[in-house]
């Protein structure tokens, strides 16, 4: 099992989850009046409430293109 930083992972994809989360709110409330970046702010919070900093996910889903031949996927 691999170890990841959640909020890292998030930090890191910010820009396209930012869009991403505001795309989902639009389709189930059409009429919702939100700032994005808040919604995205506070997503990120309750994250990190609910997740461990560092969290443990399957081998099967990291790929390391250092090691050649491991953890293909």
């Amino acid at each position: 099992m691999a170890r990841v930083n959640v909020e890292g992972v998030i930090d890191h994809l910010s820009s396209d989850m930012r869009r991403a989360l505001e795309d989902a709110v639009r389709r189930q409330i059409p009429d919702a009046e939100f700032n994005r970046s808040a919604l995205f702010r506070e997503f990120k919070r309750a994250v990190c409430r609910k997740c461990s900093t560092w969290e443990r996910v399957p081998d099967r889903l990291i790929r390391d293109k250092r090691k050649r031949g491991l953890n293909r996927g």
